[in-house]
């Protein structure tokens, strides 16, 4: 009877199969969506776990030819916002490709590729290499395309699973829409009139209006570290998020003008009361010298105070913690080595048990705005958990945030204090105002917007 062997899987089929199981995996969840939001979830989000990159965005055609596009998904993000310079940027340039590259066959893109008008977008949004490719139906029909961003350069391989998995993606894409028509074509005309009657009294239901908008964890009222005089920063001697007791050292100045201004003004307060000195045992014979001696105390009196101011001076190279608490800055090569003005804000101490929210909320969102209002704040940090909390102060003045978004500053408090939460965490809030019906949070957007188009 003979034995039979077995061999041991090599690493590079072990990896053929996790690819293959991964692949697999994939597929079924894109023949298991049920709606076209599902399925676009998926594309931009799920095809990373085959094929790594750091950014995907599926835009969806305007027409059966494919000359128009649309952003409708974006890997890592809920929600896009289509007027963003990105998207607008992205739509533009989906329209020339797929007109200088009407197959189906994905692609490699280079600045080199777009119009001389999209180059510039190139530079400031794109960072690494990109990968087009089309979403095409087996019936000829363009349904969109997938913009995909990396560091590392596209290999052959990776550019053949991305266009199998675009395959799957049209076919599913199709079939959800086919799916939805059809279970539309099954309701009979008499049933419309229910239908409609049946919206419009869901419209009509009472909600609450609410919005989501980013927020900080901030320290509340914390004492801010400024330079007391003009000067070049020598030595920052505290780390960032460093507990400090009061009255420690936190930075010091170059002193090499102050300590000389220092000793020449001790001269010359010398020699001004030599002179001074010498006109007084002067005047007993010379009634002339005997005049110079008010203005020989002057002028040493003028020197004492200029070496005060200079003491003074001297005795502030050292800024020192006003309180204890926890120091808040960039970084200590931010500082070292920069000249500064007196007043100008460098650090902060903040009690890191007294934190507050700070929430930006877009200004088409302002109807929001109220002092006490509800608000619930999700933390990336801690992604299953929220934390209540009320709004204490809103801003009555936009400002212009980083991305040029226009929106208004509102601190909150936490209903109740957690240990876990430090101070720099940043996540989204949710904003709760009055109670309206259900039409208006649906449709309060696009009113805007059409009365900012019409000007009605």
């Amino acid at each position: 009877m003979q034995a039979t062997t077995t061999t041991e899987p090599t690493a590079r089929e072990i990896s053929t199969l996790i690819h293959l199981a991964t692949l697999t995996h994939l597929e079924g969840q894109v023949r298991a969506a049920t709606t076209l939001e599902e399925l676009q979830f998926v594309a931009v989000n799920e095809t990373r776990r085959l094929v790594p990159y750091e950014q995907a965005v599926l835009l969806s055609a305007g027409d059966a030819d494919g000359t128009s596009y649309r952003a409708v998904a974006a890997s890592s993000v809920a929600v896009i916002d289509r007027d963003a310079p990105l998207m607008v940027w992205l739509e533009e340039v989906a329209r020339a490709v797929r007109q200088a590259h009407p197959g189906d066959l994905a692609i490699v893109i280079e600045q080199e590729h777009l119009p001389e008008s999209l180059r510039a977008g190139w530079a400031e949004f794109v960072h690494g290499h990109v990968l087009w490719c089309p979403l095409k139906h087996p019936d000829e029909t363009i349904l969109g395309g997938m913009w995909i961003e990396r560091e590392s350069p596209w290999q052959e391989n990776d550019v053949t699973i991305v266009r199998r998995l675009a395959g799957s993606f049209a076919y599913a894409w199709k079939a959800v829409q086919t799916r939805r028509i059809a279970w539309m074509t099954r309701i009979k005309r008499p049933s419309w009139l229910l239908v409609a009657l049946g919206i419009a009294a869901l419209l009509c239901v009472p909600v609450r209006l609410s919005t989501v908008a980013p927020v900080k964890v901030v320290a509340k009222d914390p004492i801010l570290v400024s330079a007391p005089m003009d000067g070049v920063i020598a030595a920052m001697l505290v780390a960032p998020n460093t507990i400090v007791e009061q009255d420690r050292v936190l930075l010091r100045f170059d002193d090499t003008t102050i300590r000389n201004q220092y000793r020449v003004t001790e001269q010359q307060l010398a020699v001004a009361q030599a002179e001074q000195i010498q006109s007084i045992r002067s005047g007993f014979g010379d009634p002339a010298r005997k005049a110079e001696v008010p203005l020989k105390a002057a002028d040493v009196a003028l020197k004492e105070t200029e070496l005060a101011y200079a003491r003074e001076m001297l005795g502030q190279i050292e800024v020192r913690a006003p309180q204890a608490g926890l120091v808040l800055y960039t970084d200590k090569s931010d500082w070292v080595g920069k000249p500064v003005s007196v007043g100008e804000r460098i650090m902060e101490i903040a009690d890191p048990r007294r934190i507050e929210l700070r929430i930006d909320l877009p200004v088409s969102d302002a109807l929001l705005l109220k002092e006490g209002g509800e608000v619930v704040a999700f933390f990336d940090a801690l992604p299953l958990e929220s934390f209540p909390g009320a709004v204490s102060q809103t801003g009555y003045h936009a400002e212009v945030l980083p991305g040029d978004v226009l929106a208004y500053r509102i601190m909150a408090d936490l209903a109740g204090a957690d240990p876990r939460i430090r101070i720099g965490w940043q996540g989204s809030a949710k904003v709760y105002g009055e109670q309206g019906p259900l039409a208006f949070l649906l449709f309060r957007r696009p009113l805007t917007a059409l009365r900012q188009l019409t000007g009605l």
